[in-house]
């Protein structure tokens, strides 16, 4: 094991670089690095910053920058964008047919223990000490510019106990924790993976801080993790739960540039959940929003329910993304090549507007935070605690992580 790998089990220390020796650090291609719970990542020597890691781990807010893509491939890539497109075209073709295959056996797996399972049998996870709150209602779309486009489609969801049902390919409770400095319960809002499928455009971890005696659990933080379609490439932040405005830093949609920001906000899940999401665009205004509302139904800790429950969901959601993709395209919106074709920072590219964004949101929030001082002297003390914490400190202390695509869309 090297020394990065050595270093904190979530973020590398910056005494992992400074510490080893940093001509033989620097000579090598590229270092790996394992991210527990989530992929294996890894680090080329272009990406070091001067001076090595910035290490951030004990605020709430921080940045960090994972790329694993070959400076060779990507070069060949972005040379001839329209053989890739091509080439992911074929691919999205075989991953259907696959997808088929996979889905009818699983599904008849679960055929099989349906009927082989008793009704009679009790579930002992419903209840209040189930793992998993059920959860159904619709998402909506509503986009403005270029063309009027809306629509809705059903969806289930569950909020998964994370304490006591750990999900594969999603953090742990505990890097949940490290990752938003909480100390309470986290939770994950997910469509579960069926019959050999997930497809997940939108996951949130809800990370409470453990409360006192007789007081309720508080939601401190959330953590978006965002996969995009096709690809299977997904970007984790963190964002303050009541609202948040967020650089663009993944591209989500063909028919959407990089130029956006996203208005985040995400209720704490109690009988109902409400997400929305607004895009920012700097010529298109406020062009974009999409929303998911939904009703708690139930809840469970059977995994025969759960499978039952979410049967085919993911494969839905899936076939609605490309429906609706059809019919932008028959609206003649732009099609535009996915971001590394033409750009090859321009994750580097988010994380700077981000920093520029939350700087400006600092300045504007500190312009307000005086006037009101000079207008209500009473509530002084009050607005200064507010931008102690949530001003200045933090604008350079976002947290955000990126998974490239599997093979063969990497």
């Amino acid at each position: 094991m090297n020394d990065v790998e050595r270093s904190h089990p979530m973020i590398p220390e910056q005494e992992a670089v400074q510490n080893s020796n940093p001509n033989a650090l620097l000579s090598s291609r590229r270092i790996s690095y394992h991210l527990p719970g989530v992929n294996h990542y890894h680090l080329h020597r272009n990406d070091l910053p001067i001076g090595g890691f910035t290490s951030c781990c004990s605020s709430k807010r921080w940045y960090q920058h994972f790329r694993t893509e070959s400076s060779a491939e990507t070069n060949r890539i972005s040379a001839n964008p329209s053989r890739a497109a091509a080439m992911e075209a074929l691919y999205l073709l075989a991953s259907l047919a696959g997808t088929l295959v996979t889905s009818a056996f699983h599904s008849l797996l679960l055929l099989l223990r349906l009927l082989v399972h008793s009704p009679r049998r009790p579930d002992p996870g419903d209840g209040a000490a189930a793992v998993a709150r059920l959860y159904e209602g619709c998402v909506r779309h509503s986009r403005r510019q270029p063309a009027a486009h809306a629509f809705e489609y059903p969806v289930r969801y569950a909020l998964m106990d994370l304490d006591r049902q750990p999900l594969p390919d999603h953090l742990s409770a505990d890097e949940a924790r490290r990752v938003a400095s909480t100390s309470g319960p986290v939770y994950l809002l997910t469509i579960p993976k069926s019959v050999g499928y997930e497809q997940n455009p939108l996951s949130i971890y809800y990370c409470y801080d453990s409360s006192g005696q007789g007081q309720d659990e508080e939601l401190r933080m959330c953590i978006a993790e965002v996969t995009n379609t096709p690809w299977g490439e997904r970007v984790m932040f963190t964002f303050q739960p009541n609202s948040d405005l967020v650089a663009k830093p993944l591209h989500v949609s063909p028919f959407m540039d990089m130029l956006g920001n996203w208005s985040v906000r995400a209720d704490a899940p109690g009988d109902s959940i409400y997400v929305v999401i607004s895009v920012q665009h700097p010529t298109l205004g406020n062009y974009f929003t999409a929303a998911l509302h939904a009703k708690l139904v139930g809840q469970t800790s059977n995994s025969l329910r759960l499978a039952t429950f979410f049967w085919l969901m993911p494969h839905k959601v899936a076939a609605w993304i490309y429906w609706e993709a059809l019919r932008l395209w028959l609206k003649n919106v732009k099609f535009l090549d996915h971001p590394r074709y033409l750009k090859l920072s321009y994750r580097d590219s988010a994380l700077k507007r981000d920093l520029e964004l939350r700087s400006s949101c600092s300045i504007l929030q500190g312009k307000k935070v005086s006037s009101q001082r000079s207008s209500v002297t009473e509530k002084t003390t009050e607005i200064s605690n507010h931008v102690d914490n949530k001003g200045d400190e933090n604008i350079t202390k976002r947290w955000c992580v990126w998974r490239d695509a599997q093979w063969p869309w990497s």
